[in-house]
């Protein structure tokens, strides 16, 4: 059986082709990093990590959420951030309520020295009284 010339090209081609594929295949094989890379360990199996509870301080509503779920995280960095309206509004009045008590306890004390100078006034019109008595006893 002999080939025509057009066959034996088809054929040369064709052979050419898988050769270049496989050529292709091996060198991607043996070239590609298979993995993760370095650093990161690969297998089959089931990780577990340890839940952490988080809870704040204070009580109220979230306003921004910092990190996605899954993201790494190190200690002491912000995870969330609450609304503080509430807070600040608490804050203020708590202040208005100090300011308030401070101006109590000075008219306090101010009302302490008008009644010391109105016992210091009593004790010294006393004083003159009892010089106007020995005077009129004197005179009499």
């Amino acid at each position: 059986m002999t080939l025509s010339p057009a066959k034996k090209n088809l054929l040369t081609a064709g052979l050419l082709v898988v050769l270049l594929a496989g050529g292709a295949t091996y060198a991607w094989q043996r070239l590609h990093h298979s993995g993760p890379g370095e650093g990161f360990a690969s297998g089959n199996g089931r990780i577990e990590a340890t839940e952490v509870d988080v809870a704040t301080k204070l009580g109220g509503r979230v306003d921004a959420i910092l990190v996605n779920e899954g993201d790494f995280v190190s200690a002491g960095q912000p995870l969330a951030q609450m609304q503080i309206l509430s807070l600040q509004a608490q804050r203020e009045e708590a202040q208005a309520r100090q300011q308030q008590s401070l101006s109590a306890v000075a008219s306090a004390e101010a009302q302490v020295a008008v009644r010391e100078s109105d016992y210091q006034a009593a004790l010294a019109q006393s004083a003159q009284r009892e010089s106007e008595l020995d005077a009129a006893r004197r005179r009499l």
